[in-house]
């Protein structure tokens, strides 16, 4: 892989951002980790990583929302992977100031410093939200925007942020547009991990929201390297790119793998509180990767039917692990 010198990751903490982190210092690379300030001095996901990872690693605790601490964490980075943000979708019904606050200015924060900084390389994390209910499929990246919570609205912003910052001033942000990310240290606020936490702790009957909206689902893996895959391509850059399996399934199809999977015969019960409003539910998502692989040469190592049931059973595997158990709370639904 191309030196990308000095790596910044935001969001280093989290779900998406704690693998990428990893496999960027697995590589070789010399990574900075920013991660959200908090008085527990909690790394995150990256508490939880292997001593070798951790002992590599520069972090930087602070906040994207803080120009300043932008500032002082960019300094000596050459290229900066943004994912910092506020994603749940139903806490951007109840707190959609905050997901403006992270996602929109926190944005603006960091392509704003890139360009004082004029560092080399910048990805701005997006998601397939953006696109809401596909209008047509599988959704390329000229699909049409649609803001149907908050959040996605606050994610369109931030793409249009970034790339206007490319346009005005020249400088070299990509967008990269992951499709639904699942795999091991998932927040049981999402889909997959909600169904396996509530199958382990032995729940009789699992409460989902909505079953026939269908999804693209990318294991983690295949996520990270479409990361890494962009920090390489020059060509990116100016560019926004799906990164999907090409594969459309439903959550009840999802369901049902899973189960079988783990050999459970656990009920589904819809549970009103996990439904989203009628026009803000996403019905369908299904990515073209045509782009990822013409510019940038990716395609997932997870993808189609059989993909897919591999990732789920990594995950589950991950999950099924006792040390993992008492950092879910499978008797809540996470918001």
């Amino acid at each position: 892989m191309m030196s990308l010198g000095k790596v910044l990751v935001t969001g280093a903490d989290g779900f998406i951002g704690s693998h990428l982190t990893e496999a960027l210092v697995r590589a070789g690379h010399d990574v900075r980790a920013f991660v959200l300030y908090n008085s527990f001095n909690s790394w995150g996901w990256l508490d939880h990583t292997t001593d070798d990872v951790r002992d590599a690693l520069d972090i930087f605790a602070g906040d994207v929302r803080d120009p300043h601490g932008m500032r002082t964490a960019m300094q000596g980075c050459n290229t900066v992977l943004h994912l910092a943000a506020l994603i749940s979708i139903p806490y951007s019904y109840h707190s959609p100031a905050a997901y403006i606050d992270t996602n929109v200015k926190g944005t603006l924060n960091v392509v704003q410093t890139a360009k004082d900084l004029e560092v080399s390389r910048v990805i701005v994390t997006s998601t397939s939200e953006v696109y809401g209910t596909a209008q047509f499929v599988p959704i390329t990246e000229e699909h049409p925007l649609q803001g149907q919570s908050p959040y996605s609205a606050s994610k369109i912003g931030a793409d249009h942020i970034a790339l206007s910052f490319h346009r005005a001033f020249g400088t070299p942000v990509s967008v990269v547009r992951p499709f639904n990310t699942y795999g091991p240290r998932q927040s049981a606020r999402a889909v997959i991990p909600t169904i396996i936490t509530q199958i382990l702790a032995g729940k009789k009957e699992i409460k989902l929201g909505s079953l026939h909206p269908t999804r693209d689902f990318n294991y983690v893996e295949d996520t990270v390297s479409g990361f890494l895959a962009m920090a390489s391509s020059e060509a990116s850059v100016g560019e926004t790119i799906n990164i999907g399996s090409n594969f459309e399934v439903a959550i009840g199809e999802t369901v049902d793998m899973i189960k079988e999977i783990m050999s459970s015969n656990v009920k589904i019960m819809t549970d009103d509180e996990r439904i989203r409003p009628e026009a803000s539910e996403v019905e369908r998502l299904w990515a073209s990767n045509a782009k990822a692989k013409e510019i940038m040469n990716w395609s997932p190592a997870f993808g189609g039917r059989d993909g897919f049931k591999r990732g789920l059973e990594k995950t589950i595997a991950w999950f099924s692990d006792p040390a993992h158990a008492p950092l879910y709370k499978a008797h809540l639904y996470n918001i």
